[in-house]
C-alpha cells in the first residue's frame, strides 16, 4: 500500500549519499519500473534551479513504464528552530488513482564545523491516501533507504540522535 514511500527512501538515500561529501546535489529522480527494477535519472543542467524545475515536470508527466518515482532536490526547510538544509522528496504513484507524498530530510552540510549529519525525516504532505498511517509509511521509507546499500551505510553512519 505504501510502495511510493519505498522509492522515496531509495532516492532520498541516494541524495544523502551525494551531499555527504559535496556541497551541491544534482536534482534526481529515483523510479521503479513496471518490471520492478529501480533506477536513477540525474538532471545535470548549468543552473540547478532549471534542473529542479525540469525534474518536477518529468515527475508530473512520468515516463512510459514508471510505476513510482521520487524527485529529490536540495533546498532549505523552515522549522521552528530556524532554517536548515534539507533534501526535499516529492514522490508519485502513477496510475488511475494517483497518490503523492512530500517529505524532507534535514541535514547538516559536510562544510559545517561539526561535520555532516542526517536528521529524522519529516512528512510534509500526502495526497490520495485515506487516513495515511505515517508510522507504517516511515517503516517502508526506511526499507527503501536500506535497499540502497552504499547510501544506507552513509546515512546510518551520520544519523544523529536528535531532531531539528
Amino acid at each position: 500500500m505504501y510502495e511510493i514511500a519505498e522509492i522515496a527512501g531509495f532516492a532520498g538515500a541516494h541524495g544523502v549519499w551525494s551531499v555527504s561529501d559535496s556541497s551541491l546535489l544534482v536534482p534526481l529522480i529515483g523510479y521503479v519500473g513496471s518490471d520492478g527494477a529501480k533506477g536513477i535519472v540525474r538532471f545535470g543542467f548549468d543552473d540547478v534551479g532549471e534542473a529542479a524545475q525540469f525534474g518536477a515536470e518529468e515527475l508530473r508527466a512520468g515516463r512510459p513504464g514508471w510505476v513510482h518515482a521520487a524527485l529529490v532536490v536540495d533546498a532549505f526547510l523552515r522549522l521552528p528552530s530556524g532554517r536548515v538544509d534539507a533534501l526535499i522528496i516529492d514522490a508519485v504513484e502513477y496510475g488511475p488513482h494517483r497518490r503523492s507524498l512530500k517529505m524532507a530530510v534535514p541535514y547538516r552540510p559536510h562544510t559545517s564545523p561539526q561535520g555532516f549529519a542526517v536528521y529524522r525525516p519529516k512528512f510534509i504532505e500526502t495526497s490520495g491516501f485515506d487516513a495515511p498511517d505515517y508510522h507504517a509509511m516511515a517503516d517502508v521509507f526506511f526499507s527503501g533507504v536500506d535497499s540502497h546499500e552504499e547510501a544506507a551505510a552513509v546515512w546510518n553512519a551520520h544519523l544523529v540522535d536528535q531532531s531539528v
